[in-house]
């Protein structure tokens, strides 16, 4: 079976089983916050300003900014989705080298930063507080295994959003190419198709999973390899 077949039945597979968990929907917003967080970043290393974010409980958000000039928008509408498909690939290459901790410790540091600088509607901030206060009990309290635990449902939950994102965004870009936000956004910068953004982001975020899942499979072959007694050689 192709590595590319595998990844797709793989995501299908995550997506199915996250979503018999009654408490999972809550977490879909750190893939929607990372989404956010990085057109604010990227429109900041332009000059450019951030007014505010908006988080959503239908777990959409938007990022209201202003910029000078006008090429900077391309950047800043790629950065959306580039950011989210990093992110998660970022995740499961934290999980093969044992990082879990550091993985979560920086979520919890971009929740907080969007927090103090960014998100402004009621459900965003009482979300983000809520996010923040789990992650820092997780990190302080949480035995090995369940923070363990933890760490995956978040990493697996942002891989899933990465990928059905931009596909969700390519089919709205296909049905009605004036509605499909970034891929909007930059068919109008650029003059080329929002379905072509679409599609685009949509292989972005499959090369990402892709990479994500070897990771994955990695991390659990070392976990499981036993490991061999040293030999010492003595004159």
């Amino acid at each position: 079976m192709g590595n590319w077949l595998k990844t797709i039945l793989f995501l299908l597979v995550s997506a199915f089983l996250t979503h018999l968990l009654p408490f999972s929907s809550f977490f879909r917003n750190l893939d929607t916050m990372i989404h956010e967080f990085g057109h604010a970043l990227v429109t900041l290393a332009l000059s450019g300003k951030v007014m505010y974010i908006e988080l959503f409980v239908d777990h959409s958000g938007v990022t209201y900014s202003m910029v000078t000039k006008s090429w900077s928008l391309i950047p800043i509408s790629l950065a959306g989705y580039a950011t989210a498909s990093l992110f998660a690939m970022f995740l499961f290459i934290s999980y093969a080298e044992g990082r879990q901790r550091l993985g979560l410790q920086l979520i919890t540091l971009i929740a907080v930063v969007c927090l103090l600088l960014f998100v402004r509607n009621q459900f965003g901030i009482f979300w983000l507080i809520g996010f923040i206060a789990l992650n820092i009990v997780m990190l302080a309290l949480a035995p090995r295994w369940l923070l363990h635990f933890y760490y995956l449902l978040l990493a697996f939950l942002s891989l899933e959003e990465s990928v059905f994102g931009p596909l969700t965004l390519a089919v709205s870009a296909y049905l009605d190419p004036s509605k499909a936000g970034d891929a909007t956004n930059l068919a109008r910068t650029t003059g080329i198709p929002a379905i072509a953004w679409g599609a685009l982001f949509s292989l972005f975020a499959l090369w990402c999973a892709k990479r994500a899942i070897q990771a994955f499979a990695f991390g659990r072959r070392k976990r499981s390899k036993p490991r061999q007694p040293a030999v010492t050689r003595y004159e």
